[in-house]
């Protein structure tokens, strides 16, 4: 499965770590000079959640960004989780007899 957050639609970014040697010039130095550019990945705080959603009666197991939690919070588990298509469906399954 794919890290990316259902509700902030955020994923995986790649960025650089950069690596410098030297003294800075404010503390007396000649200057900070750079010495590699190595590839690294910021991934998303992702985290696994059972939530409360009172207008349903019943708890709904989501995997979410910690922005998305804040956003759960503020805004109410209900709206943000049908706004983006993850409630479950609300029909009676009928057993085969």
């Amino acid at each position: 499965m794919a890290r990316r957050c259902p509700i902030t639609k955020s994923g995986t970014t790649v960025g650089r770590q950069i690596a410098r040697r030297g003294l800075a010039k404010k503390d007396g130095g000649v200057g900070l000079k750079t010495t590699g550019n190595t590839k690294r990945k910021f991934k998303v705080n992702m985290q696994s959640k059972r939530l409360w959603v009172p207008e349903i009666g019943r708890f709904v197991r989501v995997k979410l960004s910690t922005r998305a939690m804040k956003e759960v919070d503020v805004r109410g588990a209900y709206v943000v989780l049908s706004e983006n298509g993850l409630l479950p469906k609300s029909g009676n399954k009928k057993r085969a007899s």
